[in-house]
């Protein structure tokens, strides 16, 4: 390992309309900043891992040693307020593996990190069904008994809260760095640790075979915009009239106002070097007051926003475009005739084009869950037990994207890759899927509907966003290994409206019962759910259908 003497500047910028704050910076002593401890994962070569901390007093030298091999100096200087001094290295490129022992000293002070691994560092955020913790889930006691069997996933929880500023430095913390065990994955409902946030770790680890850090930072009930910061709201002409106290009548979180989690809970994130993210969150903004309409903006934007930020903030050590995970929204209720809220947010979580990655999300990955309900859970059934579908779901997707495993594109759920109209008017059409060389399975005939229309040259976005009314039922007629035929005799059948013109498949909150959906592969990965024309062979997703 190479000597290094550079060291990184810590990013302390003015965000949106207020400079940050130093709320809870009272650091005086020789520290690491409250995300760095024993146990952590750092991330792994070929980047470089950032970190930073408090000194006594300014232009102070700082010592910075890995195993006792010295790497260099850091020099602190005034940090964000005035009393306030800090430091920043920047360590080399270190393999994945441990345990190391990380220590920063002065003339006077000496501080260590001990068991620290290096791999990849993953932050997992979001709202309820991200924060929903282990020992919720299905098979919770044998998942906990699984948990000392993978001593190289290390796991952090930040401390629920916001702020009307932004943050250098988290304000609490609820769980330290901490190999896993009973007590750091099963502390108490809703505290730590995340189900998914684990799961997804455990599934990730066991293929990798190396470290994985795990950093929670979640808050149930909470809408996109209070992750979100000004400036990502900006993006979506949210200017300071449109950003207002929301109100909820049975929690207050939307009370601490939007950009307030961005501000508390991943701003103080920002100078550390991460791998990737994962999300779960969409619920909240499912209303047409809570704002459904604009997520499609609001959501891609706060990627791009978090992206650009985690880069400044790393020095570039963080990817601008590090991979993004996300969960396409379970069902809620057991009611298969709803069509709005969650069928509006699982759509717009993919910026209206109905599948990840595309033009406008470019490195991101999706876990479809639609097909993943739990009507009887206790938390209700917008809160599901079955993490670990979900969990495995996201690996898969996130082998493929975030890792670049091509083995692993074969795994996912069938891609409806085109759509065509026999020659020989016999009232079906062909839905043929891609990717698929097991091909794929049959477990219902239903789920597909159709919008018809006059004639080829109806305005088919506009027509077909009226309302339900314009929707019909499909079923699967035949089927073979690629692809299933629809018949649509009975839904277009009318001399006024004879011809197809779009379709739409488990556009329902909640459009199926346990993995009984219609199309799925041997594997049982389910497609996402979408609407497209299908007056050309390709598909072409309908931008402003649901605007």
């Amino acid at each position: 390992m190479k000597k290094c003497v550079s060291f990184f500047l810590l990013v302390f910028p003015c965000i949106g309309y207020t400079c940050a704050s130093t709320q809870g910076l009272s650091h005086r002593n020789l520290s690491f900043a409250s995300y760095y401890g024993d146990h952590m994962v750092l991330q792994k070569a070929p980047k470089r891992a950032n970190i930073w901390g408090y000194a006594s007093r300014v232009s102070e030298i700082v010592r910075i040693s890995l195993d006792a091999t010295p790497l260099g100096t850091a020099r602190s200087r005034m940090g964000p307020s005035p009393g306030t001094n800090v430091w920043s290295f920047q360590l080399p490129e270190t393999a994945p593996g441990g345990p190391h022992t990380l220590t920063a000293e002065t003339s006077q002070e000496k501080i260590t990190l001990s068991d620290v691994m290096f791999g990849d560092v993953w932050i997992c955020s979001g709202q309820s069904n991200m924060q929903f913790t282990l020992n919720m889930a299905f098979n919770a006691s044998d998942e906990m008994a699984d948990a000392e069997n993978h001593p190289n996933i290390r796991v952090f929880t930040v401390t629920l809260g916001g702020s009307s500023t932004p943050q250098y430095d988290l304000l609490s913390v609820e769980e330290t760095w901490s190999v896993p065990s009973n007590e750091s994955l099963g502390h108490s409902p809703w505290s730590y640790f995340s189900g998914v946030c684990w799961l997804y770790g455990k599934y990730l680890s066991s293929t990798l075979k190396y470290p994985i850090g795990l950093l929670a930072t979640s808050y149930g009930g909470t809408r996109v915009e209070l992750w979100s910061s000004l400036d990502a709201l900006k993006k979506c002409n949210m200017d300071s009239n449109t950003l207002r106290v929301g109100t909820n009548s049975k929690q207050d979180h939307d009370a601490m106002g939007f950009s307030s989690l961005w501000n508390a809970m991943v701003r103080p994130l920002v100078n550390m070097t991460i791998y990737g993210t994962i999300w779960y969150q969409g619920e909240s903004n499912r209303h047409a007051d809570t704002g459904v309409s604009t997520y499609d903006c609001t959501f891609p934007a706060m990627i791009d926003d978090w992206r650009m930020k985690f880069s400044q903030g790393s020095r570039s050590q963080t990817s601008d475009v590090f991979p993004f995970g996300f969960v396409q929204l379970a069902p809620y209720r057991n009611n298969d005739t709803i069509t709005t809220g969650f069928t509006d947010i699982r759509w717009h979580q993919t910026a209206d084009y109905g599948y990840v990655p595309n033009a406008r999300m470019k490195n991101t990955f999706m876990a479809v869950a639609m097909d993943l309900p739990d009507f009887s859970s206790p938390y209700t059934g917008i809160h599901p037990r079955d993490k670990q579908d979900v969990a495995q779901r996201l690996c898969t997707e996130g082998l493929a994207v975030a890792y670049n495993q091509t083995e692993m594109v074969n795994l996912r759920g069938p891609f409806p890759a085109a759509f065509r109209v026999p020659s020989v008017d016999n009232r079906t059409l062909v839905v043929t899927y891609n990717n698929q060389p097991m091909g794929i399975e049959i477990r219902s005939n239903d789920g597909f509907e159709v919008c018809c229309i006059q004639t080829p040259t109806t305005d088919v976005s506009t027509y077909c966003a009226l309302s339900d009314d314009v929707w019909r039922p499909a079923p699967i007629q035949t089927s073979d290994t690629t692809s299933v035929t629809l018949y649509y005799g009975q839904a277009c059948n009318s001399k006024e409206k004879p011809s197809i013109g779009a379709i739409r498949y488990a556009w329902r909150e909640s459009p199926c019962q346990f993995k009984k959906c219609a199309v799925y592969n041997k594997i049982m990965l389910p497609p996402q759910h979408y609407i497209t024309s299908v007056l050309s062979v390709q598909r072409i997703p309908i931008q402003n259908m649901l605007k």
